[in-house]
């Protein structure tokens, strides 16, 4: 299984990136990325099409990068305009554009068929416009991991009891059973833990001395967004589940970025209606999420380096994998449609309102 290449990849925040040349490399595209002059950024396939020097080795010269090795110099539209010592360009001296947009200061590469790049595609949802909401960028964590495992990990709820025993989660909820829903074409599992002592999190963060009713809801979109809609409230209210924004309420963003198939960013960040416009609660969430993340890269990287050694079985799947299974399957059609002639319709979001 490789990547599905149709879709919208998150390559940093907006901040990571400035006029210097940076190299990076998304579903085995290497490519270079700069901001030119006029603020846009620019995405170009990392390799020159003469010696196939990475161009980032290289020099920029205005919105132009020169290769390294002989002077070749590129355009920001991938095109050469330059080819030292000859007055003819050829027409196959030039390297790939990657469309790139900037959306509430992250930054998102199309690494499919450039005329399929649409950005009304992007994730996006509304609490990022939301004057209620605090939007906070986190981090990026690096896994030496397959992606497929890293996302199908944010659409499982049954292994917070045990991977974040003092963080995000407890014994409490070990054998609270885990709904899923499969219907439409974001993957959701969630369940919520009634009058129940309040987890590491949020006993330093919400405050709560007393037992709570909390709740996990975790969305996968395709490819491998995934949005993790978690809080508390005192258990004395007794919230139904349509009003959990009544209690201190996060969405845990984590954009998953695969790099090859043996390595994964999740950059990661939050949403929160508590603690608006406090930057000192934002660097303590930031501390306990690299924990908890922290815990998740330890298992993530032991699976992957256990995957790569001779099987005696097959893995069995149980009751919690109806989530991370249909995942899989889809994963798995829209590569095998991008593999047909017409390379497939470009993976589109759904918008989903937290209600």
């Amino acid at each position: 299984m490789s990547f599905v290449r149709n879709a919208w990849y998150v390559a940093g925040w907006s901040h990571d990136f400035g006029a210097e040349m940076r190299a990076l490399t998304i579903v085995n595209e290497t490519m270079v990325m700069f901001r030119a002059s006029d603020g846009a950024l620019v995405a170009l396939e990392d390799r020159c099409p003469h010696r196939q020097l990475p161009l980032s080795r290289g020099k920029r010269i205005g919105d132009t990068i020169q290769c390294g090795y002989h002077g070749m110099t590129f355009d920001r539209t991938g095109a050469c305009v330059r080819v030292p010592g000859q007055e003819n360009l050829p027409a196959s001296a030039y390297v790939d554009a990657f469309p790139v947009e900037e959306r509430h200061g992250i930054v998102w590469v199309w690494t499919g068929e450039p005329d399929r790049a649409d950005p009304a595609l992007i994730f996006d949802m509304p609490e990022f416009s939301d004057p209620a909401w605090h939007v906070h960028h986190g981090d990026a964590l690096h896994l030496h991991a397959n992606y497929l495992n890293v996302a199908e990990n944010l659409v499982d709820p049954a292994h917070v009891s045990f991977v974040h025993p003092t963080t995000l989660g407890s014994s409490a909820s070990e054998n609270v059973p885990v709904h899923v829903s499969t219907r439409g074409k974001v993957i959701t599992a969630w369940r919520w833990i009634r009058d129940a002592p309040p987890v590491g999190f949020f006993q330093k963060f919400g405050g709560f001395t007393g037992n709570v009713d909390r709740w996990h809801y975790y969305h996968l979109h395709l490819p491998s967004t995934a949005v993790i809609d978690f809080g508390s409230a005192d258990a004395a209210l007794n919230l139904p589940e349509d009003e959990r924004q009544k209690g201190v309420r996060i969405f845990a963003l984590h954009f998953v970025t695969p790099v090859t198939e043996d390595y994964t960013i999740d950059h990661w960040m939050h949403i929160r209606n508590a603690a608006v416009g406090d930057d000192a609660a934002s660097a303590q969430m930031d501390a306990m999420f690299r924990v908890a993340f922290a815990e998740d890269k330890e298992i993530l990287e032991a699976i992957h380096i256990e995957e790569q050694r001779p099987q005696k079985r097959k893995p069995i799947r149980i009751a919690i994998d109806k989530g991370p299974n249909v995942y899989r399957k889809r994963i798995r059609d829209l590569i095998e449609t991008e593999a047909t002639e017409d390379l497939g319709d470009p993976v589109r979001p759904t918008f989903v309102q937290h209600d």
